[in-house]
C-alpha cells in the first residue's frame, strides 16, 4: 500500500478554482475557492490578523489534488466561535505554548460543514493522519477542526481525536409553501407576537432583496458602515476588510442575498446572506438607526421568507443567540474535533469537553421544550 505524501502550501489561491473546487464541491460556500481567496487577496487572512493560510493538500494518483484540509496556523483564539481560551490559559500557566495551533476551518464563519475537502473519500484517514504530522513535526501545541459536518466525525473519532459538542439554532422548511404557512405551525401566541414584531419592524421601511450584479458599489459601501458598526461592538475590530466585500461580490454574487431596509431610498440596515445547495446561510448584520424588532426581521423573518421562496430546506442565523428559538428556530448540535498530543494536557481537556457536552445536551433537551411550535 502506497503512502499518501502531503504538502502544504502557503494560500488557497497557490491552487486553481477547479482544482480546489473538485475537492470542496459546491454545496457550501464558505469553503469555496472563491470565499477563501477572497480572504487572503483581501487581507482579512494573512499578514498580521493572526490567520496564517497553510493548506494540506494530498494528491491522487492522477498528480491532481485528492484531499485537502483548509489549515491555518493561528496566533490567537479570535474568529473561531468554538472557544478555548481557557485550555489556552490552563497550558501557558502549566509552562506549554498554546499559540500558534493549526486549525481547520472556513475563518470567520461559524457554519457546519466539510472540512475534510475529498474528491477521494478513501483518503479521509491519510488526510486526518498529515494534520496529526503538521502539528507533531511542528511541536505545535494543539490541532481543531471546527463546525466539521456530522458526516465527517467518525474519521476522526477512529483516529482518537477529541469530539466538542456545540449548539446552535436553525430553522427548518417543513415543506412550507409561505411564511403564513409557517405561522399555522406555531402557537396562537407566538403567532401573533411575530405578526406584530414584523409590522413594528418595517414601519415606514421598504426592504430589499439583492443578488448577483443588482449589488452595486454604494450597497457594499452601505453594508461596510453596517458591519463595521457591528463588528466594533461586538469584538472591537472587524474581522473582513471593505476589500472582502468587493471580492466577495465580485466572485460570489449568484450566491449571495443581501437584505437591504431602506428609509426614504436611504439604506439604514442590512443583513448579508450566502446561498447554499439547501441552506440559507446568514452571516453579517448591521444598522446605523435603532429600530426596535429590525434585526430579527432582516436576520430571521425576511430569511424565512427567502428561504421558501426559495425552496431551501434550513436558514443557520450564525452563532449562540437563544433568542431565536421565540422566532422558530430550533436547537441543533454543532461539532469540533481537537487532536492534542500532549498526554496530560489532553487527558484535562477531556475531562472539560465531557463535563460540557452532558451539560449541553441537557441544556438543549431543555430548550427543545421552548420552541414556539403547536403541541401535539
Amino acid at each position: 500500500m502506497t503512502t499518501a505524501i502531503a504538502r502544504i502550501l502557503s494560500g488557497v489561491a497557490a491552487l486553481s478554482p477547479d482544482e480546489w473546487d473538485a475537492c470542496a464541491g459546491t454545496a457550501n460556500p464558505f469553503v469555496s475557492h472563491a470565499f477563501l481567496t477572497a480572504l487572503e487577496e483581501s487581507h482579512s487572512v494573512g499578514g498580521r490578523s493572526g490567520w496564517t493560510p497553510a493548506p494540506i493538500v494530498i494528491d491522487g494518483a492522477d498528480g491532481r489534488p485528492a484531499a485537502i484540509a483548509p489549515a491555518y496556523l493561528k496566533a490567537h483564539s479570535q474568529g473561531e466561535y468554538v472557544f478555548d481560551h481557557g485550555w489556552a490559559d490552563a497550558w501557558e500557566r502549566a509552562g506549554g505554548r498554546y499559540y500558534p495551533k493549526l486549525q481547520i476551518a472556513a475563518p470567520f464563519s461559524p457554519v457546519p460543514g466539510p472540512r475534510l475537502l475529498l474528491r477521494d473519500p478513501a483518503l479521509a484517514p491519510a488526510l486526518i493522519a498529515a494534520i496529526e504530522a503538521v502539528t507533531d513535526q511542528n511541536e505545535l501545541s494543539s490541532a481543531h477542526v471546527t463546525f466539521v459536518s456530522p458526516e465527517q466525525l467518525p474519521p476522526f473519532e477512529a483516529a482518537g481525536w477529541l469530539i466538542r459538542e456545540g449548539v446552535q439554532f436553525h430553522w427548518r422548511n417543513d415543506g412550507y409553501a409561505s411564511f403564513d404557512d409557517f405561522l399555522a405551525a406555531l402557537a396562537s401566541r407566538k403567532r401573533k407576537a411575530i405578526r406584530k414584531e414584523r409590522a413594528a419592524a418595517v414601519e415606514g421601511l421598504t426592504i430589499r432583496h439583492l443578488s448577483g450584479a443588482d449589488i452595486r458599489p454604494e450597497h457594499w459601501d452601505a453594508f461596510w458602515v453596517f458591519y463595521q458598526d457591528t463588528g466594533s461592538r461586538k469584538w472591537g475590530r472587524p474581522y473582513l476588510t471593505r476589500a472582502a466585500f468587493d471580492r466577495i461580490g465580485e466572485r460570489m454574487g449568484e450566491r449571495l442575498l443581501l437584505i437591504l431596509a431602506e428609509r426614504d431610498g436611504r439604506p439604514i440596515a442590512g443583513a448579508l446572506n450566502l446561498i447554499g445547495a439547501d441552506t440559507l446561510y446568514g452571516r453579517y448584520w448591521g444598522a446605523v438607526e435603532e429600530v426596535p424588532f429590525l434585526h430579527f426581521e432582516l436576520c430571521y423573518y425576511q430569511a424565512i421568507d427567502a428561504a421558501i421562496e426559495r425552496g431551501l430546506s434550513t436558514v443557520e442565523a450564525g452563532a449562540q443567540g437563544e433568542h431565536k428559538l421565540a422566532r422558530g428556530y430550533v436547537p441543533v448540535p454543532t461539532w469540533s474535533a481537537h487532536y492534542i498530543p500532549h498526554p496530560a494536557f489532553r487527558g484535562a481537556v477531556a475531562e472539560f469537553v465531557r463535563a460540557e457536552r452532558a451539560a449541553i445536551e441537557a441544556e438543549s433537551d431543555y430548550l427543545g421544550e421552548l420552541t414556539p411550535f403547536r403541541r401535539g
